[in-house]
């Protein structure tokens, strides 16, 4: 019996790896502003890239300058590399400022108070292959114009999309140039991917100086009175990819057995999160366990929860705080060691427990599904870039909408 709930195990750890651990995704996000709104952290224009949905550079019409945002893009990518960087943001930002015009005279906005927003997001997904080289699986290439969808790039027919009138301009015009077209498709397919891969490739030699996520398991009241919320969080982790499991007697439990999961979350010091939990009756006297496996850190943990361990833990945890206080106030002047950290257990055991550690944020993730939408046409990471469109007949500046 031992023998098959390994087998099990170890198969389900297998297809839970593929579906977890091997895809990485590469992705630019620009916004641009028809004008200026004067509020604190809003520019004209800002560019910033995403690794698996992490900052790693970023830029704004202000500073004018593209800037690393984790330590190993400082480190692995040369100064050139940013010089070119700076050229292609500060060349992109007046073509935003062109397309916005166009786009304000063929919607009739010329006199609108209001700001108009042009945004963008192109960038590619691999999966990662045993011999460690990353396939291309999906690309995105996408406009939106004022909070909708505008026009995006179809990777496999070849062919812009236009899911709105004012778009068809745009899409006759780019559809017509032959050139164009596959210099998107072979950016997204090919040059998007090499620069995934090095970036995943710098990154993993950081992570190998990563700490490993916080491991805890508990349990809490449930709204319904008699019912306790087992509770496995992951915490302060860095890459977002982790497998979290919560059993019961040995059977790992599902969403048939009520088990929900919050996803991975952002924290606010650009780790991640994972919360699964599952309610279960106050009788029951089952063991508990929680399994957080995380690659990236070489991390493979086991922790247990049992009511039993539960009812002793916090009949021990109460006896010694109560003891403490005792002591606090027969002796005001000397604080016993330990006091705070009881303080803070009991505080964990009968609150809300760890809630307050590292709390997931809005941050980049929440904003980019909010606020962002999608768009794109190649010429990226670089001056380099221009001079292959310009090679190939292409002219970044010439293909306005």
């Amino acid at each position: 019996m031992s023998d098959e709930f390994n087998f099990y195990k170890v198969l389900s750890y297998l297809f839970s790896a593929k579906l977890t651990f091997k895809t990485h995704s590469l992705t630019y996000i620009y916004t641009g502003l028809s004008k200026p709104v004067g509020l604190p952290g809003i520019h004209e224009f800002t560019a910033m890239g995403l690794l698996d949905g992490r900052m790693i550079d970023y830029y704004d019409s202000e500073n004018q300058t593209k800037v690393p945002k984790q330590e190993w893009m400082r480190e692995h990518f040369p100064a050139d590399y940013w010089g070119k960087g700076t050229q292609s943001r500060r060349i992109k930002q007046q073509w935003f400022k062109v397309n916005i015009g166009i786009l304000m005279e063929r919607m009739r906005q010329n006199d609108s108070a209001s700001p108009h927003v042009l945004q963008w997001m192109v960038g590619c997904e691999g999966e990662t292959q045993p011999n460690g080289a990353l396939r291309f699986v999906h690309s995105m290439s996408k406009y939106n114009y004022d909070g909708n969808d505008f026009l995006s790039f179809d990777d496999k027919s070849r062919v812009w999309v236009a899911p709105v009138k004012e778009a068809l301009p745009s899409k006759t015009k780019w559809d017509n140039d032959q050139v164009l077209k596959e210099y998107t498709k072979g950016y997204l397919e090919n040059e998007c991917i090499d620069w995934l891969s090095k970036s995943v490739t710098s990154e993993q030699k950081q992570l190998k100086k990563a700490p490993p996520p916080d491991v805890y398991v508990f349990a809490k009241k449930s709204r319904v009175e008699t019912n306790l919320t087992v509770t496995c969080l992951a915490t302060g982790f860095y890459s977002k990819n982790i497998i979290v499991r919560i059993r019961r007697n040995g059977r790992v439990l599902t969403e048939d057995d009520g088990l929900s999961s919050s996803g991975v979350l952002p924290n606010n010091d650009e780790t991640f999160q994972r919360r699964d939990h599952v309610e279960i009756l106050k009788s029951d006297l089952s063991k508990f366990s929680c399994e957080v496996v995380h690659e990236a850190t070489r991390v493979d943990v086991v922790k247990t929860w049992s009511k039993k361990l539960f009812l002793l833990s916090l009949l021990l945890i109460i006896t010694l705080f109560l003891q403490s206080e005792h002591a606090n106030k027969t002796r005001p002047k000397i604080e016993l060691y330990g006091t705070a950290s009881l303080r803070g257990a009991v505080l964990e055991l009968l609150g809300p427990m760890l809630a307050d550690k590292k709390e997931p944020t809005q941050g980049l993730a929440g904003w980019t599904q909010q606020s962002v939408s999608l768009f794109a046409a190649g010429c990226e990471h670089g001056s380099h870039q221009t001079v292959k469109c310009s090679q190939a007949g292409v002219s970044c500046l010439a293909h306005f909408m």
